[in-house]
Order: structure tokens, then sequence, then C-alpha cells
């Protein structure tokens, strides 16, 4: 059983804070039990869930009086780890950050011998699985995702700057090791979002708010390429998983997604990551039926005046085309933030919402 969302709100609204937020917020630690620790897990969802209708409650965050629920992976931090734990690299936890991948290092030959892990028989899935069915049991239901990260980003974690001298040099073997990527990460998309009916909420919250079945693919790397490159290696592989795991949509938090839009019109993509920095009135006309989530710069927001967050707010709505299709968050946030900052942010959408409603 999974929940059916509510209807979506005009121009929906998501703040994301760093571990180092949370820790020094609300106590909460990010070791592996955050993760790995069912008990442990819960227990820290009620809290988040609390402390966020306690301090930003106004903007339809948090709930008033949380209640435990079976989470499998925490919906309000990002920690995209599983994949290249799958794929044998070591996880460096931390009490105030989030997981870290151990660059592997991979050797050329050692890349060439990598096969596709069974993530049923592999750490930490199959510790979760065994989780998700006592859970399951128990309760009937389940709750959360992993985040499933990106083909870049788990392929730089293999074997560091070389995979992008690959791109000219050794293509063939680029090619083999995302498209097994791609395969590991669908296999546990697909897995996760069949036990409890969602597979990225834990890469960007916005998500739950718009479709929580979209899979959401993570092109943090993507920027370190060309775009004439991304469409002559990676875009092929994407298509392929966009077919296997629709709704799809994709996380670009770099400053560049026009460079990149006409490529992502390729793919049937309902949901857009638009990094902040980006021009979105090009990528609006690149992507005209797509979910715009408008990403606001965490170093402004945590650094900036309110009248400045307020205009950055202004300049990304008035670009960001029809309102219905746009959402607003900003992600990665770190102790400090000034609450003053968010509430001008939230003052500029809630005049864009009367302009829609009127």
């Amino acid at each position: 059983m999974s929940a059916v969302p509510a209807p979506r709100p005009v121009i929906p609204v998501e703040l994301v804070f760093n571990p180092n937020w949370w820790n020094k917020t609300a106590g909460i630690r990010f070791d592996q039990a955050f993760y790995l620790d069912p008990q442990t897990r819960i227990e820290n969802d009620v809290l988040m869930r609390r402390v966020l209708y306690q301090r930003y409650g106004v903007f339809g965050l948090g709930e008033p009086n949380p209640q435990p629920r079976p989470v499998i992976g925490s919906q309000f931090v990002a920690g995209g780890f599983v994949i290249p734990a799958l794929l044998g690299a070591e996880i460096l936890f931390s009490p105030d950050a989030a997981p870290q991948p151990r660059p592997m290092q991979l050797t050329p030959e050692q890349i060439d011998r990598l096969e596709k892990p069974d993530f049923r028989q592999t750490w930490p899935m199959n510790a979760l699985i065994a989780q998700m069915d006592t859970l399951e049991a128990e309760w009937g239901y389940l709750v959360g995702d992993v985040n499933t990260d990106g083909l870049l980003n788990a392929a730089y974690h293999l074997y560091g700057v070389d995979l992008f001298t690959d791109f000219y040099t050794a293509p063939e073997r680029l090619e083999r090791l995302l498209n097994m990527i791609a395969e590991l990460i669908a296999d546990v998309g697909e897995y996760i979002r069949q036990r409890t009916g969602s597979c990225s909420v834990s890469v960007n919250r916005m998500i739950e708010r718009v479709d929580p079945h979209t899979f959401l693919h993570a092109n943090c790397s993507v920027p370190m390429v060309s775009p004439r490159s991304y469409r002559a290696v990676q875009l092929p592989i994407e298509q392929r998983m966009a077919q296997r795991l629709m709704p799809f949509g994709i996380h670009h938090c770099g400053d560049n997604l026009q460079r990149y839009a006409s490529a992502y019109a390729e793919l049937p993509v309902s949901f857009i990551d638009v990094g902040w920095g980006s021009d979105v009135a090009a990528c609006r006309q690149a992507l005209p039926d797509a979910f715009f989530n408008l990403r606001l710069s965490p170093v402004r927001m945590l650094n900036g005046s309110p009248k400045e967050i307020a205009a950055d707010t202004e300049a990304l709505l008035q670009a960001a085309g029809p309102l219905e299709r746009v959402g607003v968050c900003c992600i990665n946030m770190d102790y400090g933030t000034p609450d003053e900052n968010l509430m001008a942010m939230y003052h500029v959408v809630q005049d864009f919402r009367r302009t829609v409603l009127a």
C-alpha cells in the first residue's frame, strides 16, 4: 500500500537542509544507523517532520503531530551512496555530513572486468530488503526510497577523472560501464518503486509534490562534459532508462541547463530540476511541457539579504512560463541560513500564487 498524493498546490515550495543543519538544529547524527537501522530511521523521520512543521509549517512543510511510519529511506536529506556501494565503494559516514563513497581508482583493466552485481544479494540493498520485508509484515505498507544517484556520478567514484578522458580515448569502455550502471540504477529504482510507490523523493523532495512515482536521474556531473559528448554517449542510455522507468525526470543542478536542454528534450521528460544560474526562459522554450523545479542558490540564501532573495525568486518565476508547471526550492542549505531569507522567498511565491488563482 502506498500513500495517495495530495493535490499539487500552485507553485509548491520545498526546503532541504544539509546534514550539518539537522545535526546542529535537532541533534541528528548521520552515521550508518541513520540510513540502515530501522528504529533509528523511524525515530529520526518523526523528529524531522516535527521540526519542519515547528519552523516552517507556514510553508506547508512537516506535520504537527507526526506518527511513526515504516520508512525505508529518509525523505528529508539526499545521500546517493547506494549505487557506489553496490559497485564496491567503501562508504564513509559522518555525524554531520552526507555519506561519501571513497574513490576506488580502478585501472582500465579492472573497469573492463566489472560486472553488474545482484543488488538483492549485495550490501546495502540486501540489508534494506530484509528490513523492508520485516517492516511490511508488521505495518502492511512501506514509505520512502533511496537516492539512486546518476550515471556519471557513480562512474566517477570508480575511476576518477579518467572517466572524462574516456569520452575521447576509450568510448567503448565508457559506454559499456555506463550501460551497466544504468541497468543497476534501473533495477534498484524499479524494485523500490514497486515496494513503496516512490523511487526519487530522496533525490529531490519536490517529486512528492508533483508525482511520487517519477524517477529522477541525477545528472550533477553532466556539466563536466560537453553537450556534444553527452548527446553522443549518455543520451541514448538515458533514453533506454526512461522507457523503462517512466515517468522520468532529470536532476540538473548545474548553472547551465540551457546548454543541454535541447538534448533533454529528446527524452520523455516530465520533470526538470533547473539549476541556479541557468537561463530559465531558454530552458522553457526547449522544454515547454515539463514541470520546472526552480532551484534557488543555497549560498545566496545563506549569505544574501531578504531583498536579494526576493529578487532572485521573482526573476525565476517571471522567466519560468506557465506557473501551473513550476515549483520553487532551495536544496542543501547550511546551518545558519536566516529564516528571514526563506520567508522572503515564500512571500514572493505567495504573490505569484495569487496571480494564478485570481
